[in-house]
C-alpha cells in the first residue's frame, strides 16, 4: 500500500520526527489565555514554516482571534483533493503540581511523550507533515492534492471559523476532509468516528448585595447568591441523568435499534474505565448503555462553580455573588441557537426574587452524523488495517469539534474523516498529557496509506 522507499523514509526518519515534535510541543500555544497570544501565533508560525519547507504555499490569514494557517500542494489537474484540518492551540496546563514534568518541557518515558498538546492536537497534527515528507522525499510528489487547514482556536470552540469558511470557499474547497483530533476505540483498536457530538457553553453569573455582607445581620432576610445558583442549577437535571430544561429533548434523534446492537457489541471494558478515571461506578442516563449515554445522548454538565468564601477557617457572610459554568452536548438534530434559548428562557424562569443573574454564551457548536458507505471511509478503513493490523470499529464521539460541522455546512464537503491515533487514556485536557512513540509512527503510516488510496480514486 505504501511504496517501500517511503515506507523506508518512515522507518528512518523517526529520531528527528520525535525531535521537531518536541520542537512544536515546547510552544505554550495557550488560546484561553490573552497572555499567551504571542505564543500561539508563534506555533501558527511554526507550521506554516515547516509547511513551505515542504514545498507548500500559504500564510497566515488574520481573525478576530488567532491567525489561521492555509497552505496547499496542489499539482494535480485531475486528481482528487485531500483537505487536512487540525489545530495547533492547546489547553490550559492547570493544574501545573500534577505534571510530573513541566507541561511545555516535552518528556519522553516509557514509550510517549509527555507535554500539553501531545496527542491533542500537535502529535496527531504533526503525523500529516511526517507523512507528506516522507512520500515527497522519495518519490517527489504527491499522490494527490493537499490542503492544510490550521487554525489556533479549537480550543475556545473555533468562534471564528464560521465567518473564515465563509470567506474562503473556493480557497478551501476540496474532495476530502481529514480530521485526526480523537483516539482509538482502546490502546490495540483502531476506529473510525462517524458521529460528532455538538456543544453549547454557558456561563452563570448571580448578583446579590453590593459587597458581601454579614450573614448574621443580615441572614434571613437577603437573598443569598450562592443558593439561588444552586437552587437554578438543581432544575436543570435530575438524579437519573435527565435534563429538565423544557424543550430540550424535543428535537433529539433516537439512536436506530441496529446502532444499538452494533454499540453494546464493541469489547468495551468498563473496569478498566473506572480504574483510568479513578471512579467506583458509572451513572449513565436511566435506560441508557455507557456508550449511549457517552455517544448519542445529550447531556447538561456543571463544568464549575463559584462563590463566597473559599479561604481557611471561617467567614460568616452572604456572598456578593456567585457563578457557575455549564455545558451541554448535543446530538442530531438539535439546534444550538435553540438550545441556548431554551436554557436562558428556563434560568429566568427559576431564578428566585432577591438576586438578578447575568448569562453569557461562551460557544456554540452542532452535532454531525457522516456517511459509513462513502468512498473515504472505505479509503481509511484500508489504511487503518495496514497500519495496525487490525480492522478499525465504527465509534460516535462524546466530544464536540465545531469546525466539521461549518466545513460540511458551510463548505459543502460531504467526505469526512474523522480517524484519531491517540489512546483513550492519554489524558488529552487533563496533567500528564500524553501520546505513544507507537501511535506517532502508526498514525504516520495510516495518514500516508490514506493518501495513496485517496489518490487512486477519481474526484467526486
Amino acid at each position: 500500500m505504501i511504496p517501500k522507499p517511503v515506507l523506508s523514509h518512515i522507518n528512518d526518519s523517526q529520531a528527528r520526527y520525535l525531535a521537531d515534535l518536541i520542537e512544536f510541543l515546547r510552544i505554550p500555544s495557550i488560546s484561553m489565555y490573552s497572555s499567551y497570544a504571542g505564543d500561539v501565533r508563534k506555533a501558527a508560525q511554526w507550521a506554516l514554516d515547516r509547511a513551505q519547507r515542504l514545498g507548500f504555499t500559504g500564510a497566515l490569514y488574520e481573525t478576530p482571534g488567532h491567525p489561521v494557517v492555509y497552505a496547499e500542494l496542489c499539482p494535480h489537474k485531475d486528481a482528487p483533493t485531500l483537505l487536512i484540518y487540525g489545530h495547533y492551540d492547546v489547553q490550559p496546563a492547570e493544574p501545573l503540581e500534577k505534571w510530573l514534568t513541566p507541561p511545555f518541557e516535552p518528556a519522553v518515558r516509557d514509550g510517549a511523550v509527555y507535554a500539553r498538546g501531545a496527542t491533542d492536537d500537535k502529535g496527531q497534527l504533526f503525523t500529516y507533515f511526517m507523512a507528506i515528507e516522507s512520500i515527497l522525499s522519495a518519490e517527489g510528489e504527491l499522490p494527490l492534492n493537499v490542503k492544510l487547514f490550521l487554525e489556533g482556536e479549537e480550543e475556545l470552540g473555533s468562534p471564528n471559523m464560521d465567518a473564515f469558511c465563509t470567506a474562503h470557499r473556493e480557497m478551501l474547497k476540496a474532495d476530502y476532509v481529514a480530521v485526526s483530533d480523537g483516539s482509538k476505540f482502546e490502546k490495540h483498536l483502531p476506529a473510525i468516528e462517524y458521529g460528532l457530538r455538538g456543544l453549547v457553553y454557558m456561563q452563570l453569573d448571580v448578583q446579590g448585595p453590593a459587597c458581601d455582607i454579614h450573614s448574621g445581620v443580615y441572614g434571613g432576610a437577603v437573598a443569598n447568591p450562592a443558593q439561588a445558583l444552586v437552587a437554578i442549577i438543581r432544575t436543570m437535571r435530575d438524579d437519573k441523568g435527565h435534563v429538565l430544561i423544557p424543550g430540550f429533548y424535543d428535537r433529539v434523534r433516537a439512536i436506530e435499534p441496529w446502532e444499538r446492537e452494533q454499540l453494546a457489541a464493541l469489547p468495551l471494558n468498563e473496569e478498566s474505565i473506572k480504574t483510568l478515571l479513578g471512579v467506583d461506578r458509572f451513572v449513565p442516563e436511566e435506560g441508557f448503555t455507557f456508550l449511549e449515554s457517552t455517544w448519542a445522548r445529550p447531556t447538561c454538565e456543571i463544568n464549575g462553580i463559584w462563590g463566597g468564601f473559599q479561604g481557611e477557617g471561617s467567614k460568616t457572610i452572604i456572598p456578593a455573588s456567585a457563578g457557575a459554568k455549564v455545558s451541554m452536548r448535543l446530538v442530531p438534530d438539535q439546534d444550538p441557537l435553540e438550545i441556548m434559548r431554551l436554557f436562558e428562557e428556563h434560568v429566568r424562569k427559576v431564578t428566585p426574587p432577591g438576586v438578578t443573574v447575568t448569562i453569557t454564551a461562551h460557544a456554540h457548536s452542532g452535532p454531525v452524523i457522516v456517511s459509513r458507505q462513502s468512498d473515504a471511509i472505505l479509503a481509511a478503513e484500508k489504511s487503518l488495517t495496514y497500519a495496525y493490523g487490525r480492522k478499525p470499529v465504527f465509534v460516535r464521539s462524546g466530544g464536540s469539534i465545531g469546525v466539521v460541522v461549518t466545513m460540511k455546512e458551510q463548505l459543502g464537503i460531504e467526505e469526512v474523516l474523522l480517524i484519531g491515533w491517540g489512546n483513550p487514556e492519554d489524558g488529552e485536557h487533563s496533567p500528564n498529557e500524553h501520546f505513544s512513540l507507537d501511535d506517532f509512527y502508526r498514525g504516520t503510516l495510516a495518514v500516508a496509506a490514506l493518501m495513496y488510496e485517496l489518490g487512486e480514486r477519481k474526484a467526486p
